[in-house]
């Protein structure tokens, strides 16, 4: 796990020399750079496989004419080398880096397909000679590991974090205003927009090839339904049979390592069989690890449970007690750490800055919820896919949502639009499902220097349209893909590794991996989710919703008894508490109206009502929380006052 940099088209490797300094915490163990004529490839590497000086990057053939820099982890790199031995090739590494040259250089672009795994790479190839050489970056097909890059003067600069795009001194300090506009709508940036103008995220399963002078980018994997179209058809226990081996196999590939490792433990469902399966694979104790909180956040503590499934797995169990006071020192370098603002990412950052004291690798459920319906987003779809709209609803709808009327003024108008638009319309209605501000509340916020130029007013359609990659699926289907494309990708998997990493964590999610999201996606709908329960009944309990059935049954032989019966509840923090004490100071200064005018980003009034509205108990956390965040992300990272 690593950061990795570079920049095509410079005349000096002095920028990609500041840009591995900026990212000395992703990767401590090691650094190094590339230079040539063409190129410069930096590496501030995390060594987690080969700790051996044969691992350094940037790596090269043994001809040195084709160059990596690669952040990941393959899983199964080890079947993959074999597959090379047998066809002539030699290592001198043990190193998973090396065998990603070698397929490259044996399969060309389309090596990535063999790739089983996490991971963002750049690979230089001079092999047809000078003035025909060639640059690919790439992401994994999930987007677990980042990639940013821009065009800026004949140049191509790319890196994995913003902070170090910045400290390349070649990427100018402007705030994109529609990604400003997302944030506030959705809680975080939806990519490929990242908050910097000009800057993009290379999106999931997207590769970047620079040849010829011009640069294009590709598709190499999408999603897709029943590509294992045996499993639809076998009956349910042998259903059931099939993803419990695949889940194994995919915690023993994501348990190879050359350092330490253990896991997250919320207490929850999907951790709990992760950690059931990890006991199975290790001769040793997991470790493994959980966040709780004092008196302030008593009702909302899950610890309790994780304490009891560690100690019925026989876990060597740490319990991490998060207090208000240690949230209000460390909140500068969360902003930084997440590298964008967000609403999300401050349990990660904990239990990841606990978990580093013990481990260099941890392993994560994310996952469980997007692959097999666990949140209520998929059973409030179905319910509400079953109501056909009035012909006039679909009518009106359709109506609203052109952009004509996005830049009404906030008014009456403005809100009978908003009303409309979410009258009927799949993605509409999916919006509504999880937002912070929303389109109509984002633009309030939005200044009027930038509302036209942040598309404020948007209907959520639009920005939703782009990541429907399943819209042909049933409606269990469609929602795992916008989940996916959408949340997981922009903020849980985002969030993840940018808070991780400014630990030095690596963080593995055995559950995102494409062999589980194409069998996720091959499964009947009711293997995962019973359509005649109510979503928030009375006893909200995986037994009586029915969510993520068939991974309950996986779990079943791997936890106590009656496992099932504990509430279904997403993962929550005291906020309001923190922002109400111990952070109060932080939040006034950061929205006080001299801030807000100053930075000019966001409409003072609007904020300062946001602002008082919480400060009377009008209102709850997440929509001052943002705008905080927001502040002092713009302190530390965009004003470069958190500088490495």
């Amino acid at each position: 796990m690593c950061g990795i940099c570079g920049v095509w088209g410079c005349l000096t490797p002095e920028p990609t020399n500041q840009m591995v300094l900026a990212m000395h915490h992703r990767g401590p163990d090691d650094s190094g750079v590339y230079f040539d004529s063409n190129i410069s490839l930096g590496m501030a590497r995390l060594a987690v496989i080969d700790l051996n000086p044969t691992g350094h990057q940037p790596m090269s053939n043994p001809e040195q004419t084709i160059w990596i820099v690669y952040n990941g982890e393959v899983y199964n790199f080890q079947e993959q080398r074999r597959h090379l031995e047998k066809l002539g090739y030699q290592f001198i590494s043990e190193s998973d880096t090396e065998v990603v040259i070698r397929l490259y250089e044996h399969y060309g672009d389309d090596f990535l397909l063999r790739l089983r795994g996490m991971f963002a790479l750049a690979i230089y190839d001079k092999r047809k000679g000078p003035g025909k050489e060639r640059l690919l970056l790439a992401r994994d097909q999930l987007g677990i590991k980042p990639l940013l890059y821009t065009e800026a003067n004949g140049r191509l600069i790319f890196a994995s974090e913003i902070k170090a795009m910045l400290a390349s001194g070649l990427v100018g300090r402007e705030i994109d205003p529609n990604s400003l506009r997302l944030l506030m709508t959705f809680g975080s940036v939806y990519q490929p927009n990242t908050m910097l103008k000009g800057v993009k995220m290379l999106l999931p399963a997207h590769r970047l090839i620079m040849e010829n002078g011009r640069a294009r980018i590709e598709r190499y994997w999408s999603l897709g339904a029943d590509r294992y179209p045996e499993l639809r058809n076998l009956p349910y226990q042998e259903q059931v049979q099939a993803l419990s081996e695949a889940l194994q196999e995919s915690v023993r590939l994501q348990m190879i390592s050359d350092v330490s490792l253990g896991a997250f433990l919320s207490g929850g469902v999907d951790s709990s069989i992760l950690v059931a399966m990890m006991a199975r694979e290790s001769s040793q104790h997991v470790k493994t690890f959980s966040v709780g909180f004092e008196s302030e956040g008593a009702n909302i503590d899950e610890s309790n449970d994780a304490r009891r499934t560690a100690q019925f797995l026989g876990t060597n169990h740490t319990h991490v007690l998060v207090r208000g006071s240690e949230v209000r020192e460390s909140i500068l370098h969360i902003a930084s750490g997440l590298d964008q603002p967000s609403v999300d990412g401050v349990n990660s950052y904990f239990v990841s800055k606990a978990a580093r004291q013990g481990m260099t690798v941890a392993i994560s459920g994310t996952g469980g919820d997007e692959l097999f319906a666990g949140y209520p987003w998929f059973l409030n779809m179905a319910t509400e896919q079953k109501r056909q709209p009035a012909l006039w609803a679909n009518a009106l709808s359709a109506l609203a949502v052109q952009p004509i009327f996005d830049n009404i003024p906030f008014t009456k108008i403005k809100r009978g639009v908003s009303q409309a638009r979410k009258l009927a319309g799949f993605l509409n209605r999916y919006a509504l499902q999880y937002q912070i501000f929303g389109s109509t509340g984002a633009a309030a916020m939005i200044s009027s220097g930038l509302y036209r130029s942040s598309y404020a007013g948007r209907a959520e359609y639009y920005d939703l349209a782009a990541i429907d990659e399943l819209s042909e699926g049933t409606t269990i289907e469609r929602v795992t893909g916008l989940c996916m494309r959408g949340y997981t990708t922009n903020q849980l998997l985002r969030d993840i590794d940018a808070v991780s990493m400014s630990h030095s964590l690596e963080v593995r999610v055995p559950y995102l991996d494409t062999v589980l999201m194409d069998m996720a996606l091959s499964l009947p709908d009711q293997t995962k989710l019973n359509l005649e329960m109510p979503a928030n009944g009375p006893k909200n309990t995986y037994r009586a919703t029915g969510a993520k059935r068939i991974l309950i049954d996986v779990g079943r032989p791997l936890l106590p008894r009656d496992f099932d019966i504990q509430p279904k509840r997403g993962f929550a923090m005291p906020f309001d508490a923190w922002l109400s004490n111990p952070l109060k100071d932080v939040f006034q200064d950061a929205l006080s109206e001299t801030t807000v005018r100053s930075r000019g980003w966001f409409d003072v009034n609007a904020v300062t009502n946001m602002k008082n509205n919480f400060l009377e108990g009008r209102s709850s956390w997440p929509q001052p929380w943002l705008l905080m965040m927001t502040e002092l992300w713009a302190s530390q990272v965009f004003d470069g006052a958190g500088r490495n």
